[in-house]
C-alpha cells in the first residue's frame, strides 16, 4: 500500500513540549479532574480513577478509515495493487471488499510501470541466455486448472465471488459447477459477472437447477470467457436464444453443448451455435419443447465434419431431423434416440439409406414407434461399422426385423434388447444364428414374449458362436428348454447373468455350465429360487480356477455345502454374494479355514442363520476383505457388529 499512498513517517523522537501550538486546544482534548495527578512535561499522567471524557468535543476529531472511502475511490486502488496475490488479500477483509475487487476486469489492472520493473529480476537460463522473471501471474492465471462445485445452499453470488478472486492468484478456473441454486438467495448476473471478469480461462461451465441466471449471466460469461469449450445447462428457465447466441458468437472453441429442460432456448440458439461455432464435437438436446427440425437440422448440418456424439432425447422433432442425420451424420460415432414420438418408420429408413453414417460405431434407440422392421434393416445396413447397439421399448419390431437387422449388421459386436415384447423364441436365436463370427456380447431384459418351448428346427452340428457375455435378466418364459439350446451355441462364454429367471432349474443350467470351454469368470445366479448347491458344485468344481465373481443372492435353496466347495475350488473368487441362503455359522468357518481363498467383498444380508458364533471366522475373512454386508441377519447381535467395526477398520461393513 506504500506504493500507492507514497507515504513515510520520520524517526525523530518528541523530547517534551505541548503537541498543541495553541495551549487553548489542549482543553479540548479532555477535562482532568481531582483523581487525575500529571506529571509534565516529561512523563505520562498516571490515573487513579475513571474519569469522564466529553464525546460532544470528539465529533469533530473522528479517526479517519480506509472504509470511508467510497466504492470508486477504493475499486481505483484495488485495480492499481501489484498482483494477484495482494487483491486476493484485500478481499478477504470484507464482503464489501470482495465484491469491490471482483468486479475489476483484467484490462482494467494497471500497475505502475515501476513496481513492475521492481518484481522482475534476471534469471539465466540453461543456455545462457537471460530472460525476466517476476510475479509470474499472467502464466499461472492462463492455466485453467482448478474446479470448483457448489450445490444447493452454498451457491451465492459472495461465494462465486470469493471463487473468481482465490483462483485468480493459483492457476486458474477451469471447471466450474453449479447444482440447484436456491431462486431466493441463490447464484445470480451478479455472479456471473465476477466470474466473466476474473476467470478468463474458464473452460467448462454446468448449470443444473439455477433458475435464477438468465441471459445477461450468460452474455457476461461469453464477454469473459472465450476460451469456454463445454457448456451444460439443465432447468434453466430464464435462459433462452439470446444467451445461447452470445456464447456461440464469442466462443469458437466451444466442443460440447447441453441443454436439458430449457424451456425458452429454441431454433434460435441452435442456429447460432452451427453458425459459430466450427469445434462443436458433442451435443445432447433433452425435453426442449421450442426445438424442432429446423434447429435440429442447421446445427447438425453445419458440423458436419465435427460432430462425432449426438442425443437427442424427448423432443418434436420428425423425420426431417433423422434425416438430416442420416445424410450429415458423416463423422458421428455416437448416436442416441430417446423419446421420439414424432419420427415415423420413414424417418429410420431414411437415415439408414442416406449412408451418410458410415463412422457410426454406437447407437441407441429407446421409445421410439418409428422403429419397425423395414426402418431397423435399414440402418443395418447404412451403418456398416456398427458394433454396440440398444434397442429398448420398441412395440412394433417383430422377430422379422431382429433377424434382418442381425444379417445387415456385419460388424455387431454387442446387442441390448430391453422391454422387446414382440421378440420371440424364434427371433432370439434367429438373431444367435444369423448375427455373424464378431457378436461377443448379448443382452435381454425384461423382454415377455419368449416362451420355453421346442424350437421346432433342428440346429445345425457347427452352430457354436462366438459370443463372450450371456444376459437374460427378468425374462419370465426363458426356461430350460431355452438353457439347453443355449450350451449348444455358446461354448465360448465368460460372463453369464440368469438373474431373475425363476423358472430355470438344475436341469437346465448345468448342460450350460458343463459345455463351457473357456472358462467362467463372472456368474450371477440372484433370484433363480430353484437352483440347488448341484450347480454350484459342478460349476466350482468346473471353472473355479477362473470364477472371479459368484452371485447367489435369493438361492434360498444354497446351503453350506456350496461354501465348503467355493471354499476348496476357487481360487481367484474375489467377490460372493449369498444374501438370502440357508447358509450357517459352519459355512463361514469353511470360507475362513481355506487357505487360497482371497474374498474382498462378502454379502451375507438376509442370512437368517447365521449367529454371533461368526465372529472369529469373519474377523479372520476380514484381513482381506473391503465390503462386508450383514444387514438384515437378525440373530447377530449388535455387540458383535461393534467389534467387527473396531476390528476390521479397513472394511466397509453394512449392518
Amino acid at each position: 500500500m506504500s506504493e500507492v499512498i507514497d507515504f513515510s513517517g520520520g524517526d525523530d523522537f518528541f523530547h517534551g513540549g505541548s503537541i498543541y501550538s495553541n495551549p487553548k486546544e489542549a482543553g479540548r482534548f479532555l477535562s482532568l479532574g481531582h483523581h487525575v495527578d500529571v506529571y509534565h512535561p516529561y512523563k505520562r499522567a498516571r490515573i487513579s480513577a475513571p474519569f469522564v471524557v466529553s464525546l460532544e468535543r470528539f465529533e469533530h476529531e473522528k479517526s479517519t478509515s480506509i472504509d470511508t472511502l467510497p466504492d470508486e475511490c477504493l475499486f481505483e486502488i484495488f485495480r492499481r495493487l501489484a498482483g494477484n496475490e495482494e487483491r486476493s488479500a484485500c478481499a478477504c477483509v470484507s464482503k464489501r471488499w470482495l465484491m469491490l475487487v471482483s468486479s475489476v476486469q483484467r484490462d482494467e489492472l494497471r500497475s505502475s510501470q515501476s513496481s513492475k520493473n521492481n518484481h522482475m529480476t534476471d534469471v539465466v537460463a540453461l543456455d545462457g541466455s537471460k530472460m525476466m522473471s517476476g510475479d509470474e501471474d499472467s502464466e499461472t492465471e492462463n492455466d485453467g486448472f482448478l474446479t470448483r462445485s457448489l450445490e444447493g445452499k452454498k451457491a451465492t453470488d459472495v461465494r462465486l465471488a470469493a471463487i473468481a478472486v482465490g483462483t485468480s492468484s493459483r492457476g486458474g478456473l477451469g471447471k466450474l459447477m453449479i447444482r440447484g441454486s436456491d431462486s431466493s438467495r441463490g447464484v445470480t448476473n451478479h455472479g456471473f459477472k465476477a466470474i466473466a471478469r476474473c476467470c478468463t480461462s474458464l473452460r467448462v461451465l454446468s448449470l443444473w437447477k439455477v433458475s435464477s441466471v438468465g441471459d445477461e449471466g450468460l452474455i457476461e460469461i461469453a464477454n469473459g470467457c472465450h476460451r469456454l469449450e463445454k457448456l451444460d445447462l439443465c432447468q434453466c428457465p430464464a435462459i433462452t436464444d439470446k444467451g445461447l447466441v452470445a456464447i456461440a458468437k464469442a466462443c469458437p472453441n466451444l466442443a460440447s453443448l447441453s441443454i436439458e429442460s430449457c424451456a425458452n432456448i429454441g431454433n434460435e440458439g441452435l442456429q447460432a451455435i452451427g453458425q459459430f461455432c466450427p469445434n462443436l464435437k458433442s451435443i445432447s438436446i433433452k425435453a426442449c419443447p421450442l426445438i424442432g427440425d429446423q434447429g435440429i437440422a442447421s446445427v447438425l448440418s453445419s458440423a458436419t465434419f465435427s460432430l462425432t456424439k449426438v442425443k437427442l432425447q424427448a423432443l418434436n422433432i420428425g423425420d426431417l431431423s433423422l434425416a438430416v442425420v442420416g445424410h450429415f451424420g458423416k463423422a458421428v460415432t455416437d448416436l442416441v434416440l430417446s423419446g421420439l414420438q414424432n419420427v415415423s418408420e420413414r424417418g429410420f429408413w431414411v437415415m439408414g439409406n442416406a449412408h451418410g453414417l458410415q463412422k457410426l460405431k454406437t447407437l441407441s434407440v429407446t421409445s421410439c414407434r418409428g422403429v419397425t422392421d423395414l426402418g431397423l434393416e435399414a440402418v443395418g445396413k447404412g451403418c456398416p461399422n456398427l458394433k454396440l447397439f440398444s434397442l429398448g421399448k420398441c412395440a412394433f419390431l417383430s422377430d422379422n426385423g431382429l433377424v434382418s437387422f442381425a444379417k445387415a449388421a456385419i460388424s455387431l459386436e454387442s446387442l441390448h434388447l430391453e422391454e422387446c415384447h414382440r421378440i420371440t423364441q424364434a427371433g432370439f436365436f434367429g438373431l444367435l444364428l444369423n448375427c455373424g463370427a464378431k457378436l461377443k456380447a448379448l443382452s435381454m431384459t425384461n423382454c415377455f414374449g419368449i416362451r420355453d418351448m421346442a424350437f421346432g428346427v433342428d440346429l445345425p452340428d457347427s452352430c457354436s458362436t462366438s459370443l463372450r457375455s450371456l444376459s437374460i435378466r427378468n425374462c419370465p418364459g426363458f426356461g430350460n428348454v431355452n438353457l439347453s439350446m443355449m450350451a449348444q451355441l455358446c461354448p465360448q462364454l465368460r460372463c453369464l447373468d440368469l438373474s431373475g429367471l425363476q423358472g430355470i432349474t438344475d436341469a437346465g443350467c448345468l448342460p450350460l455350465i458343463r459345455s463351457n470351454e473357456a472358462g467362467l469368470v463372472k456368474v450371477n445366479l440372484s433370484g433363480c429360487i430353484n437352483l440347488t448347491d448341484e450347480v454350484v458344485l459342478v460349476l466350482s468344481e468346473l471353472h473355479g480356477g477362473t470364477l472371479e465373481l459368484l452371485n447367489l443372492d435369493g438361492c434360498g435353496k444354497v446351503t453350506d455345502a456350496s461354501l465348503v466347495a467355493i471354499a476348496e475350488n476357487c481360487l481367484l473368487l474375489n467377490d460372493l454374494d449369498v444374501s438370502k441362503c440357508a447358509i450357517t455359522d459352519f459355512g463361514i468357518s469353511s470360507l475362513a479355514r481355506s487357505i487360497q481363498l482371497n474374498l474382498q467383498i462378502l454379502s451375507l444380508s438376509g442370512c437368517s442363520m447365521l449367529s454371533d458364533k461368526s465372529l472369529p471366522f469373519l474377523v479372520k475373512l476380514g484381513q482381506n476383505l473391503m465390503g462386508l454386508n450383514l444387514q438384515q441377519c437378525n440373530a447377530i447381535s449388535s455387540r458383535v457388529v461393534d467389534m467387527l467395526v473396531e476390528r476390521l477398520w479397513r472394511c466397509d461393513i453394512l449392518s
